[in-house]
């Protein structure tokens, strides 16, 4: 069954958030409740990026669209979660969990990001 995920409040919440670090970096948070479908089993379509000064992508976590899917995942049905760990990452698979989750794990690769440039 579907458990509960009272992160999805939070995430829901945050749509359309966008925020500026000091040194220029900044994120951006889209997420919105869809119709459960295959793709999108947990009802939520999202798309979290994360970028450098020059306003580049340099990491993000999204469902918007499918990803090949690695040797790792072939024959299974590839849910649309996946994350894109730097500028030319296509789209590496990402387990969803919960939304709580997807932002706690958000959050800490841009503060890795973060304390790797200071």
């Amino acid at each position: 069954g579907v458990k509960l995920d009272y992160g999805i409040e939070t995430l829901i919440s945050l749509d359309g958030l966008e925020y500026t670090y000091e040194n220029g970096y900044w994120y951006r948070i889209e997420a919105n409740i869809v119709a459960p479908t295959k793709e999108r089993p947990h009802g939520l379509r999202y798309n979290l990026t994360f970028h450098n000064k020059y306003n580049k992508r340099i990491f993000g976590m999204d469902n918007a669209h499918g990803v090949k899917p690695g040797k790792k995942f072939q024959g299974r049905l590839i849910p649309y979660d996946h994350l894109h760990k730097d500028a030319v990452d296509q789209g590496t698979p990402y387990e969803f969990d919960t939304a709580e989750k997807l932002l706690e794990d958000f959050f800490k690769h841009i503060d890795k990001v973060l304390g790797a440039i200071k």
